[in-house]
């Protein structure tokens, strides 16, 4: 971990489910100072209580980032509460699996505007400070979905293709500043999003044989490359999307 170099470094996890709670727990044990927002104070809490974040620097703020308002003011007070910003990890997202003719206008937006417009927001609110600061990380969350065409999955699909393309935008704009901007994708990986899906009789067997690794993924397998894009040691790499998918993208 030392390695890395996050030791100290204050960072904003946007989402505390699977692989937001993964990653807090990941750069709380390099030693870095965390702030932790999601929609779930109960979620946050539990998070927060945890005996692996019990020594941790950790504040915890329940809010709705799906607006424009809300993401500035979560990143102040994450800087409020930590003095700064370094990093931010936005793990914001959800899915909804209908067929394309299926799927109503709700659907549609609520999708865009949680998994795309809140990165945006968010990345445009941490980047404005991390410029003004001489430099940070971002790590967003795209997926394997950028760019396989999976049944059902339009508006998702269409969020996470559009969110690599947002990542390079601004890692080419901000460069200069020392503000690295990239994501991971994962592949299919057991959180909360996927269980419900993969319980279904026949599809956890159907996606592990989609994987030339043999198994789905687990957020703790996401962990280590965010670690490495959110460190020191990524600081000549930006506007990538890092695949974390057992091979899933080969075939």
């Amino acid at each position: 971990m030392e390695w890395l170099g996050l030791e100290g470094r204050r960072a904003l996890v946007m989402g505390a489910g699977g692989l937001g709670a993964a990653c807090a727990r990941g750069l709380a044990d390099a030693g870095a100072r965390l702030a932790v927002v999601d929609v779930d104070e109960a979620r946050l809490k539990a998070l927060r209580d945890e005996p692996a974040l019990a020594e941790a620097d950790v504040h915890v703020f329940p809010a709705d980032v799906t607006s424009s308002e809300a993401c500035e003011e979560v990143v102040a007070a994450a800087v409020d509460a930590l003095g700064g910003l370094d990093v931010l990890v936005h793990a914001v997202g959800t899915n909804d699996r209908r067929p394309v003719v299926d799927t109503p206008d709700e659907v549609w937006e609520r999708i865009l505007t949680l998994n795309l417009s809140s990165a945006f927001y968010a990345g445009r609110a941490a980047g404005r400070l991390m410029r003004e600061g001489g430099g940070g990380s971002m790590v967003f969350f795209s997926s394997v979905s950028s760019r396989l065409a999976h049944r059902h999955h339009a508006p998702y699909a269409a969020t996470k293709g559009g969110l690599d393309q947002l990542v390079k935008v601004m890692a080419r704009e901000w460069a200069a500043d020392g503000v690295t901007v990239n994501a991971v994708g994962p592949g299919y990986t057991e959180t909360e999003l996927t269980r419900e899906y993969l319980d279904k009789p026949g599809m956890r067997e159907e996606m592990v044989g989609l994987v030339p690794a043999g198994r789905l993924g687990t957020p703790e397998d996401v962990v280590g490359s965010v670690l490495f894009l959110a460190s020191h040691r990524a600081s000549f790499v930006t506007g990538q999307v890092l695949y974390v998918d057992g091979g899933r993208t080969l075939v």
